[in-house]
């Protein structure tokens, strides 16, 4: 991770200031804002590797700059990892929705952290496999552009939602373990909970609409991409 860049948002500086000490001891490249307006603008012109964006900031919120950096195609591809003091499934899975690609509560361990960040950082996003597009079920995945559309219409996932459908669907019938997906999803990052999937796959299937179904639950074990139709 030496000289990654992460830009850290947060306008508590009893939280900040150690914050920024131990991502600087781990060899980060550390920014920081205290408010969304700073935020937005450091991230257009720096371009950081990962933000840590705190929910509740002053300007505009985090949820507000998630989605404004979502939105610019110059910083959609910027890993972001949420961070806030709530800790209900329903505001992780808002986060996602916006287009974070992690949710962490507070209080946190810091240690566990900035292992989080590494293993985020740790994804390889120009890793591809031979077979770069897949069409299943009226659902066309394009691994090279990371696109989504069903019908001719796009769907804005995060980047984890992408892994995780793209993983799926490569292999209908087949059914994933939780951890299996963490792994695929997430990179290598034994502080992740299992039920972070289960909060990534509500996210997904909302934006699936009707399609949703095709995300199976098995129960007990994980889930698999069941299609409508054998032929």
């Amino acid at each position: 991770m030496n000289g990654a860049r992460i830009l850290i948002v947060e306008d508590d500086p009893a939280i900040l200031e150690p914050l920024t000490y131990n991502f600087e001891r781990e060899n980060f490249e550390v920014t920081t804002a205290t408010d969304g307006r700073a935020a937005l603008d450091k991230c257009r012109d720096l371009i950081p590797d990962v933000v840590l964006l705190d929910l509740m900031i002053p300007g505009p919120d985090g949820l507000q700059v998630c989605r404004q950096l979502r939105s610019d195609p110059r910083t959609k591809g910027i890993r972001i990892i949420m961070v806030t003091a709530k800790d209900e499934e329903t505001d992780e899975i808002v986060g996602f929705n916006m287009g974070a690609d992690d949710y962490v509560a507070k209080p946190f361990r810091m240690k566990a952290l900035v292992e989080r960040v590494k293993a985020l950082l740790r994804r390889n996003p120009t890793e591809a496999p031979e077979e770069e597009r897949l069409i299943i079920e009226g659902i066309e995945i394009n691994q090279t552009t990371h696109m989504v559309t069903i019908a001719g219409q796009e769907l804005i996932l995060t980047p984890t939602e992408f892994r995780l459908l793209w993983t799926l669907a490569k292999q209908p019938g087949r059914t994933f373990s939780r951890n299996e997906l963490l792994d695929c999803a997430r990179g290598e990052d034994a502080n992740s909970m299992e039920r972070t999937i289960d909060v990534h796959v509500r996210a997904l299937r909302k934006k699936l609409g009707s399609k949703a179904d095709l995300v199976e639950t098995i129960r007990g074990i994980g889930y698999r991409f069941k299609p409508r139709h054998s032929g």
